[in-house]
């Protein structure tokens, strides 16, 4: 089926509305970081569909379903994690009791509730953490969760497809329970061969962990390696 397309003041994108797959990365916009397309629906088989191709949804309320590939590309190969001093000591001390899976809507939830800089509100919609919940129901969603005194503290979730792993979103409600749950998480996943964390953008936050930008060529070619290769 071929594409309607909107235009826009930078240039057109494709409408992927019924039964429309996704258009050549080709088509991606240069600004902003890399719009590839809007319309379409959260169902399971277009969200694995768009991660399989390197796509992620990023809309708010009362937008269309937007869909993105940044170029660059922020990523985290898990050999290169920065653990600092500091979170090294709390790790040590083994002052959060850390689970994986045991909580993921409540994990997707609490992130939607968390501002981000330069955010006037969260894309974490409703509809995502419906959409979110269905991929962890059918294997693909995986979350980490720092637990203190039996209340979660912090935690983080994203997709795992093969050996990639795509990182969402994270939130703490005491100092470092993000942190700790990242860090286990990586090591949890470097455990069943994951070869490449995406995280989407640039933040300094992801930077002071290890994650580095890579060109949206290369990272095609890496996912093209993990995203189809079991472990």
């Amino acid at each position: 089926m071929s594409h309607a397309y909107y235009q826009l003041p930078n240039g057109r994108v494709a409408c992927i509305d019924g039964n429309c797959d996704f258009p050549s990365m080709d088509s991606a916009l240069r600004e902003p970081n890399g719009l590839i397309a809007i319309g379409g629906d959260l169902s399971l088989p277009r969200l694995l569909s768009a991660y399989r191709q390197g796509i992620f949804p990023w809309f708010s309320d009362g937008e269309p379903i937007l869909w993105w590939s940044p170029d660059p590309r922020m990523v985290l190969f898990p050999d290169e994690l920065k653990i600092s001093n500091s979170l090294r000591k709390t790790l040590k001390k083994k002052k959060f009791e850390v689970r994986f899976n045991s909580a993921f809507r409540e994990v997707v939830t609490a992130c939607s509730s968390t501002l981000r800089d330069g955010q006037d509100g969260t894309w974490i919609t409703q509809e995502i953490i419906d959409a979110y919940c269905a991929l962890h129901q059918a294997g693909y969603a995986v979350s980490a969760e720092s637990w203190l005194n039996g209340k979660l503290a912090g935690g983080c979730y994203g997709i795992k497809i093969g050996r990639m792993f795509y990182g969402e979103s994270m939130f703490h409600h005491v100092t470092d329970a993000s942190k700790v749950a990242f860090a286990s998480l990586v090591e949890h996943l470097k455990s069943q061969g994951v070869g490449m964390i995406d995280c989407q953008m640039k933040t300094s936050h992801l930077a002071s962990l290890g994650a580095r930008e890579i060109s949206r060529k290369e990272f095609m070619k890496e996912l093209a390696i993990f995203c189809n290769n079991e472990a």
